[in-house]
C-alpha cells in the first residue's frame, strides 16, 4: 500500500475516534461505561462500519460487539482482532477505541482477498475492560473466555443498579450469558493493537512496539478505621485521626512500590464524615498493584499491608483491605508475537522494541482460550486515562500496515502447517 494510501486510512480511523468520542463526550474527555446508553450507541455505530468492511455483524450476551469475514471455505476457525469501546471516566480517545478501529480498517483491507485466508477473521468490540461502573474489569472479554462469575450479576454501580438489572436494559438475557463464550476450537488466536500508555516507544523514538507479556492487576478496597470527634475540642493526644493515618499508609504504598520495582497506585481517597470541623473516623481507599511477575506483585501487596498495619497499630487506628480484583500475568504467544514481529519489520523496523505491558488488556482473559500477542502504538508522553492522550497520524499508518502484515504472517505459517 502507497504512503498517501495509509495516510488516508489512518486519518479514517482517527476520524472515527473523534466521532466515537462525540457519542460520550464531557468537558473536555470522554465517558463511556458498560451497558450504558453510549455503550449500545458505540456498539451501532462500530457494527455499522464493520457491515460497510464487508463484515457479518451481531452483538454477544455480554454486550461484545462482532464482525466476522469468512475465509477460503465456511466456519473455519477465526483469527480474532480488537481491544475495547469503554472508557475510564474523563478519558482520552484512543484507548481500546483504537484497537477496534484499526482492526475494522485491516478487515476492510483484507476483505477482497478474504477468499485467500486459510482462517475466518473477526474484529471484537468487547464492552467491559475498565471496569469503570461496576468496580471490576474484563467482564466482557471473560465472559468470551467462559470466566463468567455468577457473583458479577450483583455488583451495583453508585446509583445502585446491578449488573443484571443493567444487562436486562441493555436488551441482554442474563440466562444466555453462556452463549458468549466461545470455544478454543473455534480460535487461531487473538492480536489486538493497543496504545502503550507508557513513555518507552517515545523515549526510544519507535512509532511500535511488540509485547512481551501482561501484568497481572490485584485490586482492593481499604478502609482506615479511627474515631470522629470534634476537632477544636480533641487534644491530639487523644485523637485516632484516620485520614492522617491513611496520608501515612499512601506514603507507605509508593515508597515500597519504587523500593522492589513495582508499581503500586491509591486511585481514590475519601473521608468520612467529611465536617470540616470533624476529625475524620474513617478512610476508604483503592489500590492497585503490579509487576511483571505475579510473585514480585504479592509480595508486594503483603509488604504493603505489613506497613499499613504497622503504621495504623501505632496510631490506635484499625486497618481492613479487601481484594476486588485479581488477574494473573499472561506472557504473549511465542508464535503468534513472531508475526507481530514480522509485521512491524514489513513497515521498516527489522528489531522492534519488547515491551511488557504495565497496563492491563482483554488479552489477559482471552490467553485463556487461545493464542494472543499485542502491538503497542506509541503515543505522546505516555499520557493515557486522560483527555490529553495522543497519537499521531503517521503512528496509526504505521500502525495499521503492521497489524494487517501480521495477519498475513499469520495466514502464510497457518497454510504452511495445515496443508490438506
Amino acid at each position: 500500500m502507497s504512503t498517501s494510501d495509509a495516510r488516508r486510512d489512518a486519518q479514517r480511523v482517527l476520524d472515527r475516534c473523534d466521532e466515537l468520542a462525540t457519542v460520550s463526550a464531557l468537558e473536555g474527555g470522554v465517558e463511556r461505561v458498560h451497558l450504558s446508553p453510549e455503550h449500545a450507541r458505540a456498539n451501532e455505530v462500530a457494527a455499522r462500519w464493520m457491515a460497510g468492511a464487508g463484515m457479518r455483524t451481531w452483538r454477544d450476551q455480554a454486550g461484545n460487539q462482532w464482525g466476522r469475514l469468512e475465509g477460503n471455505a465456511p466456519g473455519l476457525p477465526a483469527l480474532v482482532l480488537g481491544s475495547h469501546l469503554d472508557t475510564v471516566t474523563d478519558a482520552g480517545r484512543y484507548d481500546g477505541v483504537l484497537g477496534v478501529l484499526t482492526a475494522i480498517e485491516v478487515a476492510g483491507r483484507l476483505a477482497p482477498r478474504a477468499a485467500e485466508l486459510p482462517f475466518a477473521l473477526e474484529v471484537v468490540a468487547f464492552s467491559d475492560e475498565e471496569g469503570t461502573r461496576f468496580s471490576t474489569a474484563l467482564m466482557g472479554s471473560s465472559a468470551v473466555a467462559g470466566a463468567w462469575r455468577e457473583e458479577w450479576w450483583d455488583r451495583a454501580d453508585d446509583a445502585g443498579t446491578t449488573v443484571r438489572e443493567a444487562a436486562a436494559a441493555f436488551g441482554l438475557d442474563p440466562a444466555r450469558i453462556a452463549e458468549a463464550a466461545r470455544r478454543p476450537e473455534d480460535l487461531v488466536g487473538y492480536l489486538e493493537l493497543h496504545i502503550e500508555q507508557g513513555p518507552h516507544l517515545e523515549a526510544a523514538d519507535r512509532p511500535l512496539g511488540v509485547v512481551t507479556s501482561i501484568a497481572g492487576a490485584r485490586r482492593f478496597t481499604g478502609r482506615v478505621v479511627g474515631e470522629a470527634r470534634h476537632a477544636g475540642g480533641t487534644p491530639y493526644p487523644k485523637r485516632r485521626d484516620a485520614l492522617v493515618g491513611a496520608s501515612e499508609v499512601v506514603l507507605a504504598v509508593e515508597r515500597l512500590a519504587v523500593e522492589r520495582g513495582g508499581i503500586a497506585t491509591v486511585g481514590r481517597l475519601q473521608a468520612h464524615p467529611g465536617g470540616v470541623n470533624v476529625v475524620p473516623g474513617l478512610v476508604e481507599f483503592s489500590l492497585d498493584v503490579r509487576a511483571e511477575h505475579d510473585g514480585e506483585r504479592d509480595a508486594l501487596v503483603e509488604a504493603i499491608a505489613a506497613d499499613a498495619r504497622r503504621l495504623c497499630t501505632a496510631r490506635g487506628l484499625g486497618f481492613e483491605l479487601d481484594e476486588t480484583h485479581c488477574a494473573a500475568g499472561v506472557y504473549c504467544d511465542a508464535d503468534l508475537s513472531a508475526s507481530v514481529v514480522a509485521g512491524i519489520a514489513a513497515t521498516g523496523d527489522a528489531d522492534p522494541l519488547r515491551i511488557w505491558s504495565r497496563a492491563g488488556h482483554d488479552a489477559m482473559a482471552v490467553a485463556a482460550i487461545t493464542p494472543v500477542a499485542m502491538v503497542f502504538v506509541r503515543c505522546a508522553d505516555g499520557i493515557s486515562h486522560a483527555p490529553a492522550e495522543s497519537v499521531t497520524p503517521s503512528d496509526v499508518a504505521t500502525g495499521l500496515d503492521a497489524l494487517e502484515a501480521a495477519v498475513l504472517d499469520v495466514a502464510t505459517r497457518r497454510a504452511a502447517t495445515h496443508r490438506p
